[in-house]
């Protein structure tokens, strides 16, 4: 007697072509290992992305000049890299070789954030420790203040640790007031308040710490809104023109003549419980060029430093940046408590 079959015929007709297929998939390990044994052509080793490399002997920083947190960095006129730091003297300058020129700022300024040096040579300063923007001249004499020293609050007197400032070449200054007040604040050339706008936030032209503030050469204002993780541009009626979203955590910006809008910071992320502000500490470090459309026209990533750990090219807590005029990058960190130079690969 015949035994009785353990698949019924109708069920192994419909089984008929899975079987199959599994057989395909059996013998394809097979055959991809044929393609294995083919001989890959002779890539030309050309670099055609742009590249930077740590000049890791840079700056060459004095005995009596000292290194802490470095929130700010410029590039002037003359190819100067000042350089601002929590640290003595606050201000130092150096050559693009990385030799010491000169500083100060020991006497007036309380603590660091960013800087500007305008085409006429006046330097600008934020300071949050007591909570004012002052304008300088190249030796660091105090030439305008802005706000009340020592005197935080949310009026047209006083600010609450003013982030950034932008100077438009009628010398109008804007404000990004910026730790606590979560606005942009207009004064005049004279520092006569003009106006002020934007609330804390995550709406089209609201704010969660409006952190660095830039200009172009049409008037627009760049706005890092960093803990919303965007940039917001505004023109200078404090109409909302655009938003960058899902592209930087903005910590800082340097703009080209060219109108090129380079900024600093790191990749999209989400809010942690165990965070106070967003993003710190950063999952990694970049630099990105954009239109002033918004649109990635470069991208540059760092290795993010192990805290007290950083070595050579790699950054932690990224706050700054700036341009030299051969295309060179000066970064400054916090964490990493320095500033480098990477130098553009042709």
């Amino acid at each position: 007697m015949n035994p009785r079959p353990l698949i019924p015929s109708f069920l192994a007709a419909s089984l008929a072509p899975l079987a199959a297929a599994l057989a395909l998939f059996a013998a394809a390990p097979a055959a991809g290992a044929q393609l294995v044994k083919g001989k890959s052509p002779d890539y030309p080793r050309l670099n055609v992305s742009t590249c930077y490399q740590v000049d890791a002997a840079w700056p060459r920083r004095p005995a009596h000049c000292q290194i802490a947190d470095v929130p700010g960095v410029a590039v002037d006129g003359k190819n100067r890299v000042w350089v601002f730091t929590r640290a003595a003297p606050p201000v130092q300058v150096y050559d693009t070789n990385g030799e010491f020129l000169f500083g100060w700022g020991e006497d007036t300024v309380g603590r660091a954030h960013h800087l500007k040096v305008l085409p006429s040579g006046e330097v600008w300063l934020s300071d949050i420790g007591h909570h004012v923007i002052r304008k300088y001249s190249q030796d660091g004499k105090v030439l305008q203040t802005l706000g009340r020293p020592d005197e935080p609050g949310c009026d047209e007197a006083r600010m609450d640790r003013p982030t950034d400032m932008a100077v438009t070449p009628a010398g109008d200054i804007f404000v990004s007031d910026g730790y606590g007040n979560n606005r942009i604040v207009q004064f005049d050339s004279s520092g006569k308040f003009v106006k002020a706008w934007g609330k804390m936030g995550t709406a089209p032209g609201d704010f969660s710490l409006p952190h660095a503030i830039a200009l172009d050469s049409k008037g627009r204002l760049y706005v890092a809104d960093r803990n919303n993780a965007r940039v917001q541009v505004f023109d200078q009626q404090g109409e909302l023109l655009s938003e960058w979203r899902n592209l930087v955590v903005p910590w800082g910006f340097w703009m080209t003549k060219q109108d090129e809008v380079w900024v600093c910071g790191s990749s999209p992320m989400a809010w942690r419980q165990t965070d106070t502000v967003f993003g710190c500490p950063p999952k990694d470090q970049l630099f990105m060029k954009c239109s002033t459309e918004g649109k990635l026209l470069q991208l540059w990533t760092m290795p993010k430093g192990a805290d007290g750990k950083e070595q050579p090219g790699e950054l932690n807590w990224v706050h700054s940046l700036a341009l030299d005029a051969a295309g060179n990058i000066y970064a400054g960190d916090i964490v990493g408590k320095r500033v480098q130079k990477f130098v553009l690969q042709k």
